[in-house]
């Protein structure tokens, strides 16, 4: 039901209430939309203006720097060239020679609407955008071939909105001056498609496929077509899986939009890569090791193409030490090698800087198939992880030392799986620093669970060394899923011995643009450990070099050089389906380094399915290169020794000690070892186990005149017998103390002792592990007793002995002899009238066999 009014003038207000209530809303309304124009004006003007201001300043477009590339120099540490990139292998044809299937392939999967645009593809744009905010900055470009072709011919990567504007504002001008075709032309005989300086689609149709452009397949055309991306990804000789796939995805985007037909696409698919690439092998260039870092890193600084953008390059580059180094690897006069298959990969770097001064990429290779072991990161790196994972994180975070005591013992992993030493043995209670010098298994996977998984994963990680979270247990031991190369591995320990600042290896110093723009790109360091944790490595690391160490045959006398070993296991099911003999392995490692520099080293075969021969001496090569490399690079130099930093203190401990003590007076010098500790976590207890032995006590001495005998007797702590013997002296009537009995009995028994002669005796305890840890004497002194003369009684005569006696008048010498001989029965034997001392029957050498019983304790 309505409301009902009162009055006409009533309604009469409330309508006018009702209009003025729209009329206020509808003013709202367009004071908004008046607003937004204006922002939206602003806005335009604003950025017009902003695009003025960064592209007014873009250079004027060169007809020749459009279709020649410019090339790029690089420059040795000395600032002498030692190459050029962008200066070979193109070959220039003209739009009308090159076919359609190549120029669409290249549309389809570039620009496909190159013939639509005019140097901007805004739909393109826009699903950039919105891949880049979904998938992250970076997820996908919208570049149009025009913008490319600007980018490889005028612009440097700085101030990169800026260089956006420029490129955009030259593309709609290249837009303008050439046609579609022209511009399409430039571009496919300026881009680089790999294989050392490979420019152009007609020489990459000759370098793949031995091959004119006219002569081209659609599956080849595709191929290359896909090879403009990332020549070094999908290079076919070293990778014919990934060019396959990108071919394929190539051969896809030319259905899409309308180029072939799904027939087309599924029987050029159909075609294996590695059927239709030739099988040239010129051979590879030892500097092409050096150059692929050098790559690396300027595509770090962004979107360049080295071989157009007409750059500077200094590096690091030491020309003497890369053809030392190339000698090494090539020729047998130095290093022999068992044949030409096995390959080796070096990284050489300066251990203050972080610079990279050169690499061996690796021996005997083509350059079409050339892999550099430098830098493949495909290898596990065996025991030379331990000190990065294992140990730098336990002195870094637990404060051990060099003699932190582990037990070498039948060991498991946390989950209960068996881990054994390289030799199936344990050596018991050991030091940090015998652990690493013998390369003991159980010893590092405790060192990394003592510290935790995680952190020490993040430690290794803070070091260059690429682990993915998460890691497991037996990457102490380093059998890891990912792979180490030599130059991170390098990167790595070269932080050691640069006191705990990790500088990330680099060959590239300084780059200048061809605006004279300068951009120095060496990283600076980052203090990844204390100096003490450094230093407490290094100092272990260096008795890997030396005798008990695995790493003699790289050490060179003169030199401080910290170093560790590594090899690596197969698999007993490997083992069994290679062949594998005792002793064989699949890599073998050394990494060392000075004060100066740093070298890693790998050795193995691009096959896994080959091993190297521990029997034949092959796991020693990287031993055998690493000692004549770095005595190349010292021989006309100082040889430093690493500085012992402040946060460190020497101290001497006695062997054996746990936790470690101060050595007493008494503890042997062969049981005194000095060992660094961080400052404020040394000894400070003295420990006892040599301390002066307790006088032996209740020493008794006692003649027994039956037997003639002197015996001695002591008592002494039962718990301490063990490691004890006694000496006993003897001094007869004042004369000099003389030894005559070392034993560990109680007791000694003297023979014979002379009558009325004064005995002193001494009993001295001696420790059986220091002779000069004695104890003072426990003394004692006997008087032996005269002996008695005895008359023996004679047997009772009869009266015919008495009869004959007293008739015998001329038997009287006889009697006189008779008694004679009576007195000689008496004991007169030698006639001096004095009765003889008869020995008691018995063992008479009692000190001889006191002596047997020490040797037998020996």
């Amino acid at each position: 039901m309505s409301e009902k009014y009162r009055s006409r003038e009533e309604r009469r207000v409330a309508t006018n209430k009702s209009k003025k209530r729209k009329k206020s809303k509808a003013g709202v309304v367009k004071r908004i939309l008046i607003v937004l124009f204006a922002i939206g004006i602003i806005a335009m003007l604003a950025g017009a203006t902003t695009f003025y201001v960064m592209a007014k300043d873009a250079p004027p477009l060169d007809e020749a720097l459009l279709k020649d590339p410019i090339s790029s120099k690089v420059l040795d540490k000395n600032g002498d060239k030692i190459f050029e990139f962008g200066v070979e292998k193109r070959t220039y044809v003209s739009i009308d020679k090159i076919p359609e299937d190549l120029k669409n392939a290249v549309i389809a999967i570039e620009d496909a609407r190159f013939y639509e645009h005019h140097g901007l593809d805004v739909i393109r744009l826009f699903g950039a955008v919105i891949a880049n905010f979904q998938e992250g900055f970076g997820a996908e470009g919208a570049s149009t071939i025009s913008q490319q072709v600007i980018k490889n011919s005028f612009l440097s990567p700085e101030k990169k909105l800026k260089r956006k504007a420029q490129e955009l504002w030259l593309a709609f001008q290249l837009e303008n001056k050439y046609s579609k075709d022209q511009i399409l032309e430039m571009y496919l005989n300026k881009i680089y498609y790999g294989v050392g300086n490979t420019h152009g689609v007609a020489k990459a149709a000759e370098i793949y496929f031995g091959k004119s452009l006219s002569e081209l397949e659609l599956h080849e055309a595709a191929l290359i077509a896909g090879l403009g991306q990332n020549p070094g990804i999908h290079n076919p000789f070293t990778n014919p899986e990934g060019a396959e796939n990108r071919r394929n995805v190539v051969l896809n985007q030319m259905v899409n939009h309308g180029f072939i037909t799904s027939e087309q696409a599924a029987e050029s698919k159909l075609v294996a890569v590695e059927d239709t690439i030739v099988d040239s092998q010129p051979e590879a260039q030892p500097i092409e090791a050096f150059l692929d870092q050098v790559k690396i890193e300027i595509a770090e600084l962004g979107d360049i193409d080295v071989y157009t953008a007409g750059l500077t390059i200094h590096t690091s580059f030491d020309p003497d030490a890369q053809e030392y180094i190339d000698e090494l690897l090539t020729s047998n006069e130095t290093v022999v090698f068992p044949n030409e298959e096995l390959q080796a990969g070096i990284a050489l770097t300066d251990t203050k800087t972080g610079e990279i001064l050169a690499l061996g990429g690796g021996r005997h290779q083509s350059e079409t198939k050339r892999r550099n072991f430098a830098l493949e990161a495909n290898n596990q790196p065996g025991s030379t992880i331990k000190p990065i994972l294992d140990y730098a994180p336990a002195v870094e975070y637990l404060n051990w030392s060099t003699y932190e005591q582990i037990v070498d013992e039948p060991y498991t992993y946390s989950d209960g799986k068996p881990i054994n030493n390289y030799d199936n043995k344990h050596r018991g209670q050991i030091s940090l620093r015998t652990a690493i010098a013998d390369s003991r298994n159980i010893p590092a996977l405790k060192a990394l669970q003592a510290v935790g998984v995680e952190k020490a994963r993040q430690f290794a990680v803070s070091l260059g060394i690429p682990f993915d979270e998460p890691i497991n247990e037996a990457y102490s031991i380093g059998g890891t899923s990912e792979g180490i190369s030599p130059l991170q591995m390098a990167g790595a320990y070269g932080a050691l011995g640069n006191k705990g600042n990790y500088i990330k290896p680099h060959a590239v110093k300084k780059v200048v643009y061809p605006d004279d723009t300068e951009v120095i790109t060496a990283p600076s360091a980052e203090v990844a450990m204390k100096d003490s944790t450094a230093f407490i490595v290094t100092d272990v690391l260096k008795s890997v070099m030396v005798s008990g160490g695995t790493g003699t045959t790289a050490n060179v006398p003169g030199l401080h050089i910290a170093g560790k070993t590594g090899t690596t296991n197969y698999t007993q099911e490997e083992k069994q389906n290679y062949g594998v003999p005792p002793g064989g392995v699949p890599d073998a490692w050394f990494t060392g380094y000075t004060p100066n520099y740093t070298v890693a080293i790998w050795t193995g075969y691009s096959d896994n399915k080959k091993w190297l021969s521990g029997r034949d001496g092959e796991t020693k090569i990287s031993q055998y290169l690493f000692k004549n490399l770095i005595t190349f690079l010292t021989e006309d130099e100082e040889k430093p020794d690493y500085e012992v930093p402040n946060s460190v203190v020497r101290v001497a401990v006695e062997r054996g000690s746990n936790p470690a003590k101060l050595p007493s007076e008494y503890t042997p010098k062969d049981q005194i070892v000095t060992e660094y500790f961080v400052k404020g976590t040394e000894p400070t207890s003295q420990s006892d186990r040599y301390n002066k032995l307790a006088v032996p006590s209740n020493l008794n001495v006692a003649y027994d005149q039956e037997t003639n005998q002197i015996s001695l007797t002591w008592s002494y702590p039962e718990d301490k017998l063990e490691n004890v013997s006694f000496e006993v002296k003897e001094s007869i009537d004042e004369g000099p103390f003389k030894v005559i009995s070392t034993s560990k009995e109680l007791s000694v028994i003297i023979n014979e002792p002379i009558p009325e002669a004064i005995y002193r005796y001494q009993v001295i305890a001696i420790s059986d592990e220091n002779e000069e840890n004695r104890s003072e004497p426990a003394s004692t002194q006997i008087e032996v007793p005269a002996i008695l003369e005895e008359v023996p009684e004679l047997p009772p005569t009869d009266g015919e002995d008495e009869g004959d006696d007293s008739e015998g008048e001329g038997d009287d010498s006889e009697g006189d002899d008779s008694g004679d001989a009576e007195d000689s029965g008496d004991g007169d034997s030698n006639g001096d009238g004095l009765p003889d001392i008869i020995a008691p029957p018995g063992d008479e050498d009692t000190t001889g066999e006191g002596s047997d019983n020490q040797g037998s304790n020996e």
